[in-house]
């Protein structure tokens, strides 16, 4: 067994791993942030957390294996290929590894610092070039966003998706099936809801304590076309909880889309914007509908941390994020009583968001806000916090991989019997229900805040939006 002071000990331990590949040598590639490669210790225990592993088990494939690769380029050991674009291409950015982690490796600093090496030092062909142009040029901007799914939106208006899925070639019908109905009407949390259906009741709430928070809702770029009802619930379901509302007077991406794709100074420009807001907001809290939003926003602090302008007030911005459940929860332990609205009976499950999970470190605090839920049964998921495949755009640039891990979860999702599976990030939603249509299936997938809206207003009490 191992002692204090012999070779097992996380200092010893952790030397090997500096010297697991021979002698140290100098970088001479900006390839990664050098230093950060020896905080891993070979020790594989991320292994099992890495979504591509699992279904490879190629070791490349893995957050070990492609730190190996990292170092091996930033050392000139290795030639940026087709091969090492690849597995670096495949990881989902998920963050499972840090959670893994026994040494607190920064893999997601070290891939995203990856990912805009290889943008920077190699040519990919011309579709892959096309597509990552048009993500770049369309997501980011809802006003883009918007005038592209117009035909979209028509074609419903006539009832014709069906039609148009079976006519279109098997990667228009992957992205097709991934956008949910553009004409229903959102379901909403009535902005000044009876007494008996607030989530607190009006009698318990302490002004002072209801006048001193201040929470803004970032809306993002595609959360808010697609899914703006997350968003609008998540404003009204806090008023409801006695904080106080304010709002962005400009909202652009997060910058999360570049971050993904290695264009690091565009996610800079959309940073800047957004903290500059943020920060006059005067919030005390951010929180997001879209939880890959927050978990960025939460970063902002180190992505401009050289940035002498915009450094401090970043850091400042990032200390806020929080989320929909932490606050509501902090409510009702705050105030002696509380209301819940009437009986919801419903057999749920919660999926983990990748950076809610391993970005943020928030996995309870959801769970409880849905057990004390009157009426609600959370059944938990198997493998919960493994990736869908979502994974910001992953899904449209990586297909195969991504439905291989969309099979993977809703086989554990089925296995629940659960109505509803509930889930903090619209990805994931667009993701799982698209599997789930495939194969029929009537669970329902529904962000936490219109779960939230649902339950507590009740099904008939959801006002629908003009």
């Amino acid at each position: 067994m191992a002692t204090m002071g012999d070779e097992s000990t996380p200092a010893a331990i952790q030397e090997q791993g500096r010297h697991f590949s021979g002698e140290q040598r100098a970088a001479v590639r900006d390839v990664v942030d050098y230093e950060l490669l020896f905080d891993c210790i070979h020790c594989g225990l991320c292994l099992e957390s890495c979504p591509t592993y699992v279904l490879t088990r190629a070791e490349m494939d893995s957050p070990r294996g492609r730190i190996y690769l990292m170092k091996g380029l930033a050392e000139g050991r290795l030639d940026l290929d087709r091969d090492a674009v690849r597995h670096l291409d495949l990881c989902l950015q998920c963050r499972g590894c840090e959670t893994a982690c026994p040494s607190g490796v920064r893999y997601g600093r070290l891939i995203e610092h990856a990912r805009g090496y290889v943008e920077h030092n190699w040519r990919r062909g011309l579709i892959e070039r096309v597509r990552n142009r048009l993500i770049s040029a369309i997501f980011p901007y809802p006003a883009r966003l918007r005038i592209a799914l117009a035909p979209l939106r028509f074609v419903e208006q006539l009832g014709k998706r069906g039609l148009l899925r079976a006519i279109v070639p098997p990667f228009a019908r992957d992205w097709l099936d991934l956008l949910p109905a553009l004409n229903e009407p959102m379901r909403l949390f009535p902005e000044d809801p009876e007494p008996g259906a607030r989530l607190l009741g009006r009698q318990t709430c302490d002004p002072e304590i209801a006048g001193a928070s201040r929470v803004v809702v970032h809306h993002g770029c595609v959360a808010q076309v697609l899914t703006p009802s997350a968003n609008l619930n998540s404003e009204r379901l806090v008023a409801a909880a006695g904080y106080q509302v304010v709002k962005l007077a400009r909202t652009v991406c997060c910058g999360a889309l570049d971050i993904h794709h290695g264009n690091v100074e565009r996610a800079r420009e959309f940073a800047r914007v957004n903290v500059t807001e943020l920060a006059a907001s005067s919030a005390d809290s951010i929180i997001s509908a879209a939880s890959g939003c927050s978990a960025v926003i939460a970063q902002y602090g180190e992505l401009l941390k050289d940035d002498s302008k915009f450094a401090a007030m970043a850091a400042q911005v990032s200390a806020r994020v929080t989320d929909l459940s932490s606050l509501l929860l902090d409510r009702i332990r705050r105030l002696a009583t509380y209301s819940l609205g009437g009986e919801f009976r419903a057999t749920i499950t919660y999926h983990d968001s990748c950076h809610l999970a391993h970005g943020l470190g928030i996995r309870e605090e959801p769970r409880e806000l849905l057990r004390s839920l009157p009426g609600v049964h959370l059944v938990e998921l198997t493998e919960s916090d493994l990736c869908c495949g979502s994974a910001g755009s992953y899904n449209l640039t990586e297909r195969a991989m991504a439905r291989e891990l969309a099979r993977r979860k809703v086989d554990n999702i089925i296995a629940t019997e659960a109505q509803y599976v509930v889930l903090s990030n619209p990805g994931c939603e667009f993701q799982i229900a698209a599997e789930l249509k495939r194969r029929r299936s009537p669970v329902q997938v529904v962000h936490l805040a219109d779960f939230l809206a649902m339950a507590i207003a009740g099904p008939g009490r959801l006002a629908p939006s003009s």
